[in-house]
């Protein structure tokens, strides 16, 4: 199975590049995963929440196949304990699934038709975290999960 981490925007920060970095070089010794970025709108002060929101999700959508399994890192998703989502990360790779897509929206979120294409909504936490480290977060949390479920010490359980 191969997983994505699309983005809108590139990291700024060179603590959370260093960071992202570290995980995403563990990560790829269980699996194949790759960060897709889509270059922020240009000239948003005039548009509306709302049509950036539409033209973001085009720009995302254009990136998703067909028999992509899509999940939003949304804040309305389900939470899940590190476990938890480990689990189903597992459950994903069982399943013979072959593209897993997180998807981090824009400053607004999501465009209603991204909501539609959506197969589940995550919610890393009920804190809100800037775009930029939810980057970091999230592929901590899903080095978590493929240390777990290869038995491996990250995870004190």
């Amino acid at each position: 199975m191969k997983i994505k981490l699309l983005l809108i925007g590139k990291t700024d920060e060179s603590y959370l590049k260093q960071g992202i970095e570290k995980y995403t070089k563990r990560i790829k010794h269980y699996l194949s995963f790759d960060f897709i970025t889509i270059p922020d709108l240009k000239n948003t002060r005039n548009l509306s929440e709302e049509q950036q929101k539409q033209k973001e999700g085009e720009l995302i959508l254009n990136q998703l196949n067909p028999a992509d399994f899509v999940a939003l890192l949304d804040e309305k998703g389900k939470e899940y304990s590190s476990v938890a989502f480990s689990k189903f990360i597992e459950k994903q790779m069982i399943s013979g699934l072959k593209n897993l897509v997180f998807i981090v929206g824009g400053p607004y979120g999501f465009s209603k038709q991204l909501y539609e294409k959506s197969n589940i909504k995550i919610s890393l936490s009920q804190m809100t975290f800037s775009h930029q480290m939810v980057r970091l977060v999230f592929v901590e949390q899903l080095y978590r999960a493929m240390s777990i479920i290869k038995g491996e010490p990250y995870h004190h359980i």
